[in-house]
């Protein structure tokens, strides 16, 4: 094998290794009450400072439309973690992107139906 060859793979693999750690953070369940959306966080790393940022979508008669979209900071800690991103929604079916952000980067997104 020559070196060239063996520089690449060493350099494929210690590409592998450190991003082994970067997919720590998951979106789970999001439901709505009357202060805003439940978003549930698990985080098998260490504590972050991040966003959650939630793009609500309006679905009805077969279209959607745009309606909102917001964000809150979060302190997310090692475990399972419950935000609540104030917003207002009327009886519905939505659909809503939601993205947790570390340092302006997007770690992880989830799109979630609704039905209030």
């Amino acid at each position: 094998m020559s070196t060239s060859r063996c520089l690449s793979l060493l350099a494929v693999v210690t590409l592998i290794v450190l991003s082994a750690g970067c997919t720590s953070l998951a979106i789970g369940d999001v439901t709505y009450h009357d202060k805003g959306l439940s978003v549930h966080v698990s985080n098998s790393g260490d504590p972050v400072d991040a966003g959650i940022q939630v793009r609500v979508y309006e679905i009805k008669d077969l279209n959607q439309r745009e309606l909102t979209f917001t964000g809150i900071p979060v302190s997310v800690k090692k475990g399972e973690n419950e935000f609540t991103v104030p917003v207002m929604l009327e009886p519905g079916t939505y659909k809503l992107y939601v993205y947790l952000t570390v340092n302006g980067e997007r770690r992880t997104a989830g799109i979630k139906d609704i039905v209030i």
